[in-house]
């Protein structure tokens, strides 16, 4: 598993004044060692960082740990940046990989890279057997690093080698960026070299790596006088005078490799080193670089010349035979010019496949590549491109080289483009395909396939820039006849860009323009969908009941089941649910719209309608087939490669789905994991809003105020109202940070323009959004009536929907409102209807709130009873501060704790199984009670415990009860 590095010219030489340099490079490869004195440890892997201008010696220093870790027994990889090559998407990763999956036949291929291999196949150099796949940047960065774990782990201790890395490709930097903090954690030394200088400006990840480091990077500075001394002396004999020495010193600026090539040259004009022949030095010298360089090129003839030219055109370690074919020079002749450039120390053999030659150092190839004539330079480079082609490089080795060649207008130039920005994007890399895909339109194509061009350009920057995808699709828009699927496509993906750069009012036009115009009418419903799909989700929408009757009207008469109509079925369901209508409704639509599926990564669709439909059975009480549509969705953008935004919205919306059924734990590690996905991504914002406000929920329910104002306070959250609908809704889940707080008075003000917006709008449901039961509490201590009439509506609005747990938590707010005697019906009725929902954590909050009004109205015995309930249930759902009040509860009346009575698992005991079998079937609490030998209020404890357990009430158990696990036996 090796990619060899340019071999230094000091192989068999010391290295001088690098004693510091070489203690930290050994200091590293001893932390790779599994023994130390015997004793067994755990290696440590690190990162070591060498940077220096040209030529100080950071290659010499990289042989050098190779030939150290080979030594030792450990394995090396290698790879290097190109200063040609820049643009080559994933070159420096295939260099560390490839060699070692080169290794391995295809089935043994195929089974180590296992459900990875699409994934990264294409960013590999592998032949991807899914050319349709296009996963994201972050998932192919995730496949990455499982792919070097796994090797690193079969080759350990491994030893990666990375030199030049200032001209490396911006998605390996960026891949490396996000894999070195792994190296601590594996048998795996990284060591890298680089100029600080000439890093790109967007190598910020890099660069930050690096030098946060716990090692900071090894600065290299040119040699003194003694070191280069040293090296003359060591060509020239040790006779050589101090005078010359120093010559030689200041004509090199004690670069390490100028002195080399410098004394080499003195041994070969056989000089002495004496004061007489200090007025050669210089000569000499100038010979080495710039002008002088090129005058000794120039020497050795025309035909070596060319053959200079090209390889210099080729870059990298490149084929002897390719270089003779672009310079036009027979075998014979390019055979006596490799062998002239070899002597003059300006190529040497390279580390590729075959007879492969490469430049002595970088600097000599940039030199002679600059020498080249303009107009030769742009034909050899076409040259490139088509020996490239014909080699069977494909297309991105051709498009690197006609990126360097004026626009020509020629259409198999704009194939060869197009092809490789495809290939780029089945590698996760769409800057890459972006940059061959500008140059393609400049050159420019034919005009019939402009808007295409424009509409594959705009796809490459949609996840990078937006904006120019806005500009691209827009122009893309006013070509002349353009195909009908083509423009739904580019019509789709433009309202998809503005809605994303949170331009929903233009991106719901766009679509609506475009349903009046649609040529047929599977693409006007389809236009109709999308229209639906952006104004629903604009907070500014000026009229949404005239929306919703719209779609209601529509979706009654839809005339078949097709894609564009379960579409308008999803959104339909989802109007309901927002609108407060009977949740059999919502739940009606959401099956007929899920007969026959919706892929959550369909491009030309979107995922915000699956999401939706699958959102809608949570708060319907049915949480466990959320779940399940969510583990399917999220499986299928795994498997596609998408595990960016649409990873971060999927484990965010998981954790909100825990957090609704009372798994508090587990709902923070799953939306802390979706933030950091979202942070790891560019232009993930509407993500981390869903993010960070359901977290703020999260910790607020466990009692953790402190924190969740500081996370609000971190991100700027309550400052800022998205132009987009967000859930739960941001404004709400600030005024419950400020209730919290104690500050009701500035959370009545936000809760009520929050019910002025969703009034407006015809928004009634409690479920979605519970702006007037919060703003009952925060006037519960000013307004008290007030208070009352917001959470008696509240109720109202709840049973018109049906959902047993919005019922319950309204009815609670309503009693803690009330509050004296009256309330004590209202806490009963409300653990009555949250015991029949899965809402765990709801109900907690009422059998406490109903345990501390009994034992307020001197009635203790009864509230033991709901205080030791609540107090077990909020424990089981990580709610901390609550089960400290019911302790508190407890204590204030005399009474004590009691111990657990069972450890909270999802796994139903055989009674309440057969309890739930029971009911499923039809049969009556008092029937099931006579059955089991049990009470009435048993069984209904039983049931309750099921609904929690499995996630549901009971118009869902039968369905779930089907695939949830049976107990051990």
């Amino acid at each position: 598993m090796a990619h060899g590095l340019r071999q230094p010219l000091t192989k068999h030489r010391p290295l001088l004044e690098r004693d510091q340099e070489l203690r930290a490079l050994d200091a590293a490869l001893s932390g790779l060692h599994d023994t130390v004195d015997g004793v067994a440890r755990v290696p440590q892997g690190g990162l070591l960082a060498f940077t220096g201008e040209a030529g100080l010696g950071k290659t010499t220093l990289l042989s050098v740990a190779r030939a150290r870790a080979t030594e030792l027994g450990f394995t090396v990889a290698s790879g290097r940046g190109g200063e040609k090559e820049q643009g080559l998407a994933f070159r420096v990763v295939r260099q560390v990989m490839q060699p070692a999956l080169a290794g391995m036949s295809e089935p043994e291929r195929r089974g180590f890279l296992d459900s990875w291999y699409d994934i990264v196949g294409a960013a590999l150099g592998l032949k991807a057997t899914d050319a349709a796949r296009t996963p994201d940047p972050t998932g192919v960065r995730d496949g990455l690093d499982w792919v070097m774990t796994r090797l690193t782990l079969r080759n350990a201790p491994l030893v990666l080698l990375l030199d030049d890395l200032h001209w490396a490709d911006a998605e390996s930097l960026d891949w490396l960026a996000s894999f070195a903090p792994r190296v601590a954690d594996l048998p795996l030394l990284m060591v890298v070299a680089y100029r600080p200088d000439d890093l790109p400006p967007d190598a910020t990840s890099f660069r930050t790596l690096v030098e946060r480091n716990e090692e900071r990077p090894h600065a290299l500075w040119p040699l003194g006088k003694s070191g280069v001394a040293r090296i003359v002396r060591n060509e020239v004999g040790e006779a050589a005078e101090d005078e010359f020495c120093d010559e030689c010193w200041s004509v090199t600026g004690g670069s390490p490799f100028e002195t080399v090539e410098l004394a080499i040259r003195l041994r070969e004009r056989q000089l002495r080193g004496t004061r007489d022949e200090l007025h050669v030095v210089g000569d000499v010298a100038a010979a080495l670089k710039g002008p002088g360089l090129i005058e000794r090129l120039h020497r050795l003839g025309p035909s070596t010349v060319r053959f200079a030219w090209a390889a210099a055109v080729l870059g990298g370690s490149f084929s002897a035979e390719l270089a003779a074919g672009i310079a036009v020079v027979g075998s014979e002749e390019a055979a006596e010019a490799a062998r002239k450039l070899r002597d003059s120390r300006i190529l040497a053999d390279g580390d590729g496949p075959g007879h492969s030659m490469e430049f002595v150092h970088p600097s000599i190839a940039t030199t002679i590549y600059r020498d080249i004539p303009p107009g030769l330079r742009v034909g050899m480079h076409n040259a490139a491109a088509d020996a490239a082609q014909a080699a069977g490089f494909g297309p991105t080795a051709a498009a690197r080289h006609l990126l360097e060649v004026p626009c020509d207008g020629r259409p198999e130039a704009v194939s060869v483009l197009r092809a490789a920005a495809r290939e780029y994007l089945r590698a996760g890399a769409p800057e890459a395909a972006r940059r061959v895909l500008t140059r393609a339109l400049r050159e420019p194509p034919p005009a019939e396939d402009r808007a295409a061009l424009l509409h594959e350009l705009a796809g490459s920057t949609f996840l990078i820039e937006p904006t120019a995808t806005v500009c691209h699709l827009q122009e893309a828009l006013t070509q002349p006849d353009i195909d009908p699927d083509l423009r739904a496509s580019i019509v789709y993906r433009l309202a998809q860009a503005l809605a994303h750069t949170d331009r929903l009012t233009e991106a719901a036009a766009v679509a609506a323009d475009e349903a009046r115009r649609a040529p047929n009418a599977r693409i006007k419903l389809r236009m109709q969908a999308d229209h639906f799909v952006w104004s629903a989700f604009r907070a500014d929408e000026p009229d949404s009941s005239a929306r919703s009757r719209r779609l209601a009207r529509l979706a009654d008469k839809l005339p078949r089941r097709g894609l564009e109509e379960r579409y308008i079925l999803g959104l339909r369901a989802w109007d309901a649910l927002v609108r407060g209508e009977p949740r059999q409704t919502a739940l009606d639509h959401a099956e007929e719209a899920l007969n026959g599926g919706m892929s959550w990564t369909d491009e030309n669709r979107g995922f915000e309608v699956p999401v939706a439909v699958a959102l809608l059975f949570m708060y319907c009480d049915q949480p466990w087939r959320a779940e399940e549509l969510f583990s399917s969705g999220m499986a299928e953008c795994e498997h596609k490669g998408w595990r960016g935004s649409h990873l971060a919205q999927g484990q965010t919306l998981s954790g909100y789905i825990r957090y609704r059924r009372g798994c508090l734990a587990e709902a923070e590690e799953l939306v802390r994991a979706g933030l950091r996905t979202a942070e790891r991504v560019e232009g993930a914002v509407p993500a981390q809003w869903f993010a960070i406000g359901i977290m703020i929920q999260i910790l607020l329910a466990r009692g953790r105020t402190a924190d969740a104002r500081r996370l609000a306070d971190a991100y700027h959250y309550g400052d800022v109202v998205p132009n987009a609908v967000i859930f739960p809704d941001p404004r709400t889940v600030y005024a419950e940070l400020l209730l919290a707080e104690e500050r009701y008075s500035e959370a009545a003000r936000l809760l009520s323009a929050v019910g002025d917006w969703l009034e407006s709008r015809h928004w009634h449901n409690p479920a979605w959004c519970p702006w007037q039961l919060n703003l009952a509490s925060a006037l519960a201590h000013s307004a008290p009536d007030r208070a009352v009439r917001h959470a008696q509506d509240a109720v109202k609005r709840a049973r018109d929907f049906g959902a047993a747990s919005a019922i319950g938590h309204a009815l609670h707010i309503e009693a803690e409102v009330t509050g004296g005697p009256a309330a004590l019906e209202l806490h009963a009725e409300a653990v009555e209807h949250l015991e029949r929902s899965p809402a765990s954590y709801e109900l907690a909050l009422a059998l406490v709130g109903h345990g501390a009004a009994l034992s307020r109205e001197g009635q203790v015995q009864e509230a033991a009873h709901r205080l030791y309930q609540g107090l077990e249930c909020a424990v089981h759902c990580g709610a901390e501060a609550l089960a400290a009040r019911a302790r508190q509860e407890l204590s204030a009346a005399g009474l004590r704790p009691l111990p657990l009575r069972y450890a909270q698992t999802d796994t139903l005991t055989a009674q309440e199984r057969q309890t739930a079998e029971l009911t499923v079937q039809g049969r009556q609490e008092a029937v099931i009670a006579k059955e089991l030998r049990l009470t009435e209020q048993g069984v209904r404890q039983l049931l309750s415990s099921v609904y929690r357990k499995i996630g549901t009430d009971a118009a869902g158990l039968a369905r779930a009860l089907k695939t949830f696990p049976h107990p051990r036996t």
